[in-house]
């Protein structure tokens, strides 16, 4: 089995820039108030969301590591 993530994406934060859906149409939807939220709450890691957490401007989403927790995106200091 290959690594797994869990997607959150910070409402409060969002803007909306649909370039989280660009990056990455499997893992991202926009509602109607233009507000993204993960398809799935838990998903395969895969490097389109990776870029997708990475490209997103007001660093809404957050990937961490389904079994251990450990910080994927943004990356811990």
């Amino acid at each position: 089995m290959g690594d797994r993530w869990r997607v959150e994406v910070d409402r409060s934060v969002c803007i909306g820039s649909g370039m989280c859906v660009a990056a990455a149409s499997e893992g991202f939807r926009l509602d109607a108030g233009r507000q993204s939220h993960p398809v799935a709450s838990e998903v395969d890691a895969t490097e389109s969301l990776l870029a997708a957490a990475e490209g997103c401007p007001v660093e809404a989403i957050t990937l961490t590591a389904a079994r251990s927790g450990e910080a994927v995106f943004p990356p811990e200091e």
